[in-house]
């Protein structure tokens, strides 16, 4: 069989649009017989309607062949996993022969095979007959079956190719996944309908038209029997993704009535702003592969739904269909619940930039009706969903001839919907400037219009009236991604920028035995990208990481300002009202709820006085949550859409108080920093029982309830065996910071096998304390840290000072400052108060709020596929461990300090590769960080901003013991 060919299919008929019709219809997706061969040239004799496949294997439609213990999966980002020699593929190519048996109604006659969804290649005979073979994996195709029906039994025969000329053109970053992977259906619907719904802002009314056969009514609208072609102006409500009004539409048809859901919207752009419904349009988005831990992308209905619930739920408005068209049952998902779509066609040559680009599809007029037939399927398939604002002609597929041909048919064919393009930045065939993983400065630069001109001014004048949309950017692999909240001000600031899409929605870890979530080279594949494919907001099996929860901070579409006793409620939606929304206000103080009581805001927003917050001790603060009123199609009324949080002024003293008053006033400000007040119990903390008094053995040291060895190490604390704490710089790397070089760089400098020299400990305020100088330094070099370890007793209390003096030249930034420690592992229930409940990073962490917050050791680690760094409790003012029964040890700050607390250290978390290589220990190693450095984006994209970085410098901490 002859697999290099330019050719994309034979045999189909023309592409048209999915719709819901009531022509009869047979699903025949199911188990189907199924046989696997290593190569394309097997005899063909498998489509004979008698063939004996009585010992072949059974497979789902839709699936994977991989995914059923056929051959296996691989994954690559940009390398093909075979030579670079269009249109040529191998020798060995995976071919799996698909047979489905079934029997034709009564009465049946004529129809057609309709295959949503193939990967790579597919021939396809019906009784023998051979109906042509069709190429675009994630594209419909339908082939004329009238002929070869035949009441009673039929066999349908299916030939699938892993490797075909096609694959040169789906060169996507993911997981190469062959077979059948979406519905097969017998239908005898045949018709196509375009609905076209336009919305006027100005006046407020919709102007309806379609073409088709038949005869078009929208009863709701009082619209009956519109012939095509003939337009109508009616009053609506429009389409958006904030309130996505739909309206249900019938065409009848001389032989099958079509059932349409219908929103009028007008996407337009206008000096250089991109507008829908006459309003500006802030993209809110993700970017979303088809993915499924278990099934790949044969992604069942109601995982589809729930991708969408969560969108919703975590404030996302848009999604591109990163980079192929998804599921048909996708969009109408997206139409019913709204979300904005960019709907990307299913081209990706990113291989041959490899290559210098030599040989390129796109450039190449052999190849041109193979791109533009995918266009066409697309444009075709898709045309009538309202939730479809830009189609876009690819990803990464360089520039050529074959993009213009590819843009000049959509605009004949659609030219309401503007057209998308990153790969070529002159923006010659596309209608929106669009750009991936611009940096900050660059993203306001063009904001402001003054980004680097083209070299042609006839290109550089008509880019610079295009909005822009950053089509992939905040790259959201493992830890982070950091910079979300820069990237967002500047989206707000200048009308230019339209927004844009993080990449992107899902880790794409397949479900493994042994490694839990796979990733490339997990299943021996001699090319591929590691974990370059684990780089979602939500981990395979779809629950929410930080990532995704700092992103539905920073989308928030309500913001609250606080200033003079005033809340400043800001509407940022673009299409709706706050009165879909209550408002509910309270005051803690150090983290215990005192007060409760609701907002009255305005529907367009305003300035609301609440009442005065109840005085006290203690440090307050105001909490404000915007909620559902109601339910919503996608979440139940109380879900929280907007938080705002300040912190309340501290309690005046009293006017009598006197001498007092000012005492009173200092404990309050201890109180702040942390620290019990002198005679008023640990705030937070487990009752405190008598103090654990140890006689010191020879050769040790006794400060208050520790206990030192002779080189002045902390050994016993309240009791308990203890290890540290002592200076740590090192922390397991996050992705951001392998693949954008920095552990390398820390690595270079042997930050990670820090030596400890003590070059004094002294006995300090009569024994009452305890001075421990000490050096810590890499092999190697001469850069180090002079560290001086102040301890000292303080009532039942243990105060350590630390103060850090940088030696030498450290010219970039360094992981993290603080101390580490091992505590006993029973002490596995953690209480703060500070920053929660889940991690932040100076460049993360949006989502989390001053709060006092519990949880045990274990679910203080965040399960990224790849272990990494994780888990870092933000500003903490003072967190308890305790044990059973209670006791343990709090730790406050002066006035915070951030707090990581796990099973196992550091070296055992950066040597892990996958979720079960971690095992926990005895120990409980905690961190106690004065800083660490920021998140980034550089595994894709910028590093840390500056003002996120961590420099050597000299510095100074303080923190306090007590027994819990």
């Amino acid at each position: 069989m002859d697999l290099a060919h330019f050719t994309p299919g034979s045999g189909r008929l023309a592409p048209r649009a999915a719709l819901r019709s009531d022509a009869p219809s047979l699903v025949l997706d199911g188990m189907w017989r199924f046989r696997l061969s290593p190569a394309a040239d097997v005899p063909e004799d498998f489509a004979d309607p008698d063939h004996d496949d009585s010992a072949w294997d059974e497979l789902p439609v839709p699936s994977h062949w991989p995914l059923h213990g056929h051959g296996a999966p691989a994954y690559t980002n940009v390398s093909y996993p075979f030579p670079i020699d269009p249109p040529h593929v191998p020798t060995e190519n995976p071919t799996g022969d698909y047979r489905r048996a079934f029997d034709l109604p009564e009465g049946w006659s004529g129809g057609r095979l309709r295959f949503e969804g193939v990967e790579s290649y597919a021939r396809v005979w019906l009784n023998g007959h051979e109906l042509g073979f069709t190429t675009g994996s994630r594209l419909p195709a339908e082939f004329d079956a009238g002929p070869y029906l035949q009441p009673g039994r039929n066999v349908l025969a299916v030939r699938v190719h892993q490797w075909s000329a096609a694959s040169y053109l789906e060169d996507q970053d993911m997981w190469w996944l062959p077979g059948i992977f979406r519905d097969v259906t017998l239908t005898r619907s045949t018709a196509d309908v375009f609905v076209h719904a336009s919305y006027d802002a100005g006046t407020g009314r919709g102007t309806l038209s379609f073409d088709g056969p038949g005869r078009l009514s929208v009863p709701e609208l009082g619209v009956d029997g519109l012939e095509p072609g003939t337009p109508v102006t009616v009053d609506v409500e429009p389409w958006s993704a904030e309130a996505p009004r739909l309206y249900d539409a019938v065409v009848s048809g001389p032989e099958e009535t079509m059932r349409l859901r219908v929103g009028f919207r007008t996407v337009a752009i206008e000096d250089g702003v991109l507008l829908a419904n006459g309003r500006p349009l802030l993209l809110k988005g993700v970017n979303r592969h088809e993915f499924h831990p278990e099934h790949g992308r044969a992604v069942p209905y109601e995982t589809m739904r729930q991708d969408i619930l969560l969108m919703k739920r975590h404030n996302v408005n848009a999604v591109r269909t990163s980079h192929y068209p998804p599921h048909p049952a996708f969009l109408d998902l997206c139409d019913e619940l709204g979300l904005w779509v960019v709907d990307e066609c299913d081209l990706e040559t990113h291989g041959f930039g490899q290559v210098g680009w030599r040989a390129n599809p796109t450039d190449d007029p052999r190849w041109e009706e193979a791109l533009l037939d995918r266009m066409r399927r697309m444009v075709e398939r898709d045309k009538n969903h309202p939730s479809v604002i830009m189609w876009s002609l690819g990803n990464e597929a360089g520039v050529g001839r074959n993009l213009a041909v590819m843009a000049r048919w959509t605009r004949e064919r659609d030219p309401s919907r503007p057209i998308h393009y990153e790969g070529d930045w002159s923006c010659a065939d596309a209608d929106v400037y669009s750009r991936m993983y611009a940096s900050h400065a660059e993203v306001e630069a063009i904001g402001r219009g003054v980004e680097d001109p083209l070299p042609d001014p006839r290109l550089d004048a008509r880019r610079r009236a295009m909005p822009f949309v950053q089509c992939e950017y905040a790259h959201a692999m493992g830890l982070g991604p950091g910079g979300l909240a820069d990237y967002q001000e500047l989206f707000e600031r200048y009308p230019r920028l339209a927004g844009g899409f993080v990449w992107e929605w899902i880790d794409h870890g397949l479900a493994h035995p042994e490694h839990g979530y796979a990733y490339g080279g997990d299943y021996g594949e001699p090319v591929h990208d590691g974990n370059f494919v684990i780089d979602g907001l939500v981990f395979p099996d779809r629950t929410p990481s930080p990532g995704l929860l700092d992103l539905k901070k920073v989308f928030e579409p309500v913001r609250f300002a606080f200033d003079d006793g005033v809340v400043r409620v800001h509407n940022m939606y673009g299409f709706r009202d706050l009165s879909h929304l209550e408002f509910v206000a309270t005051v803690e103080a150090d983290g215990e709820e005192v007060a409760r009581f609701p907002l009255d805001v305005p529907a367009e927003g305003g300035e609301v006085e609440p009442p005065a917050a109840p005085g006290g001790e203690g440090e307050r603060w105001l909490t404000v949550r915007a909620v559902l009123a109601r339910d919503e199609p996608w979440a139940e009324a109380g879900h929280e859409v907007a938080w705002g949080q300040t912190r309340l002024p501290a309690a005046a003293p009293r006017a009598d108080a006197g001498a007092g008053g000012a005492a009173e006033e200092l404990a309050a400000a201890r109180l702040v920093a942390g620290e019990p007040a002198a005679g008023q119990p640990a705030v937070g903390g487990s009752a405190v029982g008598e103090p654990v008094v140890e006689e010191p053995v020879v050769g040790e040291f006794a400060v208050g309830g520790g206990r030192f060895d002779a080189r002045g190490r902390l050994v016993r604390l309240f009791g308990l065996d203890v290890e540290g704490p002592r200076l740590e710089l090192w922390r397991a790397p996050t992705d951001n910071d392998r693949y954008g070089g920095l552990a390398g760089t820390w690595r270079a400098a042997g930050l990670h096998r820090l030596t400890h020299r003590v070059d004094e400990v002294t006995p300090v305020d009569d024994g009452a304390g305890l001075a421990v100088r000490t050096r810590v330094a890499p092999a190697a070099t001469d850069l180090g840290m002079r560290v001086a370890y102040r301890w000292a007793a303080d009532g039942d209390g243990l105060v350590l000072t630390v103060e850090v003096e940088p030696e030498g030249e450290w010219t970039g930034p360094i992981p993290r400052l603080g101390v580490v420690m091992a505590l006993p592992g029973e002490l596995g229930e953690v209480t703060w108060f500070g920053r929660g409940p889940g991690e932040a990073y100076p460049d993360t962490g949006m989502a989390a709020r001053v709060g006092r917050w519990s949880a045990t050791v274990d679910a203080m680690q965040t399960p990224y596929v790849r272990p990494q760094e994780n888990g870092h409790r933000a500003e903490v003012r003072w967190a308890t461990l305790t044990g059973p029964g209670g006791r343990g040890v709090r730790v406050s700050g002066d006035p915070v300090f951030g707090l990581t607390a796990r099973r196992w250290t550091t070296a055992d978390l950066e040597r892990a590769r996958h979720r079960p290589d971690l095992v926990p220990g005895d120990r409980i190693h905690v961190n106690l960080d004065l800083a660490q450095q920021g998140i980034g984006t550089a595994s894709c994209g910028p590093g840390t901003l500056p003002a996120y970085e961590l420099r050597a410098e000299p510095a100074a901490f303080r923190l306090r013991f007590d027994p819990a």
